[in-house]
């Protein structure tokens, strides 16, 4: 079941929003910090994490995330690391303009709980601050609380 899981949850990263309804929980809830700034926070739903991966496609709409570590399991935790390579089309938050097109790459660490069939609970880890070094990003909007 776990490789099943992890291929489903990798697929959903790629693009394939339809899976989030058999890979993820209901009550679905990740820890992130938000890419403008600030403490990690707790978000729940499905239709949030799939807004949120349509809005990373949207500025990378070829992201391919492939596996390069695990699946890890203990217990009912799964860790993967991961990279994600695509091309930037404009859009993200502070990034130069001048920047669209380049190809782009970073890594990540993907902490998953799972409960019965369902991924329940995620905590990310990526380097954001070497995507944003690609973007040409070099202040971040100013964040409203």
């Amino acid at each position: 079941m776990t490789d099943e899981l992890v291929e489903s949850w990798i697929g959903l990263w790629n693009g394939a929003l339809a899976l989030t309804d058999t890979t993820v929980h209901e009550d679905f809830t990740w820890h992130a910090a938000p890419l403008d700034g600030g403490p990690v926070r707790a978000t729940t739903g499905r239709e949030n994490l799939k807004t949120w991966v349509g809005g990373l496609r949207a500025a990378f709409p070829d992201l391919l995330f492939t596996v390069h570590i695990g699946p890890i399991v203990d217990g009912a935790f799964i860790v993967l690391r991961w990279l994600a390579e695509g091309t930037y089309r404009g859009g993200f938050p502070g990034a130069d303009e001048g920047q669209v097109g380049r190809r782009v790459s970073f890594h990540g660490t993907d902490i998953l709980r799972v409960d019965g069939d369902l991924i329940a609970e995620y905590w990310i880890n990526a380097d954001i601050l070497w995507l944003f070094e690609q973007l040409g990003v070099r202040e971040l909007p100013v964040r409203t609380p």
